[in-house]
């Protein structure tokens, strides 16, 4: 798999740079097939009922991607199927979710018996200036600045038997997932502690490899070993947690934007605001200002601790 940062940054110089771009990653998702994800696809496929297919995205998702996974909220009605919030809240990761959402809609129209279209999709960026790519793709209303990445599905449309649902091929594909997930490295402890140990450096400047290895008391091609089989990079992790150290200190602290800069390991506030903007599309003073918790913010004492992520 691409690294994480890798590839929310190919999406963000896409969205920034092409006429359409905003609307590409969703066309992407709205193009995939159940083939393409190999046993994950085909377990989605042969599961007796849309309810069934979604409860294995939730369930084995992590399979095919670090990114973009999914809960299934079943106890309301209409029922939600939902993109778990991930960290760093940045455009590339709201382009995947978008992506995502668009493929669950693709993949969900190839296994009904029937027409799909969600009840309604609720989507965390806001609308773009050519929404119509969306609205034909997802073929219902569309919320924007949702809050969340979601599709509104009925109980109805979950229940829905699929066309080619089998319970016998479902359980072998079920029964290989579960060998495939089992094997998975559990890296999220160690991502976590790494997040720890960069927000701790910054201040110091943006922190090498061998300091951050030495100080989790491993060595640094252990660290690049673990890395690798998370498939994280160590620069891209450095700046995911400047960047959401960076948002948290401008969106609920008293901070100066030089005393942000510093405490993000930039080494002046005009290469803290250029790196800023690149991440979010907003300058820090324009951040701030969008965001009132900051006016009853604490005072700029010390950097906090980056909130754990909910993927690794």
């Amino acid at each position: 798999m691409i690294p994480d940062g890798v590839f929310f940054d190919l999406l963000e110089r896409v969205a920034e740079r092409e006429p359409a771009g905003r609307s590409i990653p969703m066309q992407v998702g709205a193009s995939m097939r159940c083939d393409d994800y190999g046993a994950f696809g085909l377990a989605f496929k042969s599961a007796l009922d849309l309810a069934g297919s979604y409860r294995r995205v939730e369930r084995y998702g992590r399979v095919v991607t670090s990114i973009a996974n999914f809960r299934l909220l079943e106890d309301r009605e209409p029922a939600l199927f939902e993109v778990m919030p991930g960290s760093p809240d940045r455009p590339g990761l709201r382009l995947t979710n978008e992506l995502a959402l668009a493929a669950a809609v693709a993949l969900s129209r190839e296994v009904a018996d029937e027409a799909f279209a969600p009840l309604a999709v609720h989507l965390s960026q806001e609308a773009p200036e050519d929404s119509e790519p969306f609205h034909a793709h997802f073929a219902c209303p569309i919320q924007y600045d949702a809050g969340r990445d979601a599709l509104v599905v009925s109980s109805r449309q979950l229940e829905r038997a699929n066309r080619l649902g089998d319970a016998a091929i479902c359980r072998f594909f079920d029964g290989h997932l579960d060998g495939a997930l089992q094997a998975l490295p559990d890296a999220s402890e160690l991502i976590q502690r790494l997040r720890e140990a960069i927000s701790r450096a910054l201040s110091g400047g943006p922190p090498r490899l061998t300091e951050i290895a030495r100080g989790l008391t491993m060595s640094p091609r252990t660290l690049q070993r673990r890395l690798a089989e998370a498939d994280v990079l160590f620069q891209a992790l450095v700046s995911e947690v400047q960047q959401g150290l960076a948002r948290e200190l401008l969106a609920a602290s008293e901070c100066s934007l030089a005393e942000v800069a510093f405490l993000t390991g930039f080494g002046d506030q005009s290469s803290f605001g250029r790196a800023f903007r690149r991440w979010t599309g907003q300058t820090p003073r324009a951040y701030r200002l969008s965001h009132s918790a900051a006016a009853s913010g604490p005072p700029c004492r010390s950097a906090p601790t980056p909130p754990r992520s909910a993927r690794p």
